[in-house]
């Protein structure tokens, strides 16, 4: 069976991992370029293949294509394999990476996030309410508040922040020229340096002090690229998948008041919609990459040592064969909300527990500041962001009084 090409606009994702799971568990590929990979997209298999010591994210060492310079330097998703950080990293050097960032998300300072992220809300709110009825959420709300999170946690100065979130829409955008990805790679990576400089000259209360103070204590323990792409990765990861947790959870309240009504009378909580929403919507539809270290069969398919792997978490997270026949139903009384919306294994998100706190203060903030709020064009209007990875809406247009 020939490689079936994912849509990179991703227009409709769901249908698109109904497609995959028709084609098999385990069915390959094609990602930008021509390259070809291997979509994982059962529940089971997939958890399976996260938590497996013989699959790897270090494409330098174990992706035979990657090595032998197949693929090219201009190919749109190269940031995706290519930084050095955690997320690429496999063995001893995962564990020493992720060690180091780990302190960031201890339960007693992403609490201590608390207040911060209430008072942006607030302030987030506030001027909604100051403003027209008819809004975009996600530009005035979804966005936002998680950019505004990780930037006073990583200490971005304001100046630096549009460039920063122009950059991770290019990242997610996986319709963009080589040309533009390329480039983008590149300012990425001197707007961080540039923060790097000004934190060395100007050390803060922030992680990217923490992070240049372990980097300059001279042990070995994190280089100057695995620092500045640890911070790309905070930037890029720690923002997008609570937008479109967001953007997706407002959508669905709106859309499903019969729900809404479940949460407003105590009957669910804001856990279960965050949980649901996770499952139902999962904020990146397809993650690259990663890559077997040894011959593998899986679910009676072969996947090659040095083969790539797609995780289809979308498909899976959808999978009837554990969900049943009401598996693309958003139900809140669901009894098993089984999701792998922040992977699981090894390179399980340090972030979920951040991003549970925010969507927990930011949604029941909204719904109690703006109780007849109402989708502001038919459910079928709303547009997908132009990505096979990102699953949200580019806008999400609101009416916040009927």
């Amino acid at each position: 069976m020939d490689p079936y090409r994912l849509d990179l606009t991703g227009h409709d994702i769901h249908a698109e991992g109904a497609l995959l799971r028709d084609r098999g568990p385990v069915t390959r590929v094609e990602l930008p370029g021509g390259v070809v990979a291997w979509s994982v997209n059962r529940i089971d298999l997939l958890r399976r293949l996260l938590a497996d010591p013989r699959v790897s994210k270090d494409a330098r060492r174990h992706w035979a294509a990657w090595r032998d310079a197949e693929v090219p330097d201009d190919w749109p998703l190269h940031i995706w394999v290519s930084v050095e950080n955690m997320f690429t990293a496999y063995g001893p050097d995962h564990r020493r990476l992720r060690s180091l960032v780990a302190k960031a998300f201890t339960p007693r300072r992403t609490d201590a996030l608390r207040a911060g992220v209430q008072a942006i809300a607030t302030d987030l709110l506030d001027a909604l309410d100051a403003g027209p009825d008819l809004v975009d959420l996600r530009a005035g709300y979804a966005n936002p508040l998680p950019i505004e999170v990780i930037c006073r946690l990583i200490g971005v100065p304001d100046e630096a922040r549009p460039g920063l979130r122009r950059a991770v829409d290019i990242f997610f955008d996986t319709t963009v020229t080589p040309e533009l990805a390329t480039a983008n790679r590149f300012d990425v990576r001197r707007i961080l340096e540039d923060l790097v400089a000004a934190r060395r000259r100007d050390p803060r209360d922030d992680l990217t002090s923490e992070l240049i103070a372990v980097r300059d204590e001279g042990d070995g323990r994190l280089t100057e690229t695995e620092l500045v792409d640890t911070l790309i990765l905070f930037i890029a990861a720690g923002h997008e998948t609570t937008v479109n947790l967001l953007d997706h959870a407002i959508t669905a309240l709106l859309t499903h008041p019969g729900q809404l009504a479940l949460v407003r009378s105590g009957e669910r909580g804001w856990r279960d919609v965050v949980e649901e929403t996770l499952r139902w919507q999962a904020p990146v539809a397809h993650l690259p990459l990663r890559y077997a270290v040894e011959d593998l069969v899986v679910a009676g398919v072969p996947i090659r040592r040095g083969e790539a792997i797609l995780a289809s978490y979308a498909a899976a997270s959808r999978d009837p064969g554990l969900h049943g026949p009401t598996a693309d139903d958003f139900d809140l009384a669901r009894a098993d909300k089984e999701h792998l919306a922040f992977g699981h294994g090894a390179h399980y998100c340090l972030g979920a527990p951040l991003a549970h706190l925010e969507a927990e203060i930011a949604l029941p903030a909204l719904f109690e500041r703006f109780p007849d709020a109402e989708l502001a064009v038919p459910p079928g209007g709303l547009r997908p962001v132009r990505s096979f990875i990102s699953n949200g809406h580019d806008s999400l247009p609101v009416r916040l009084r009927p």
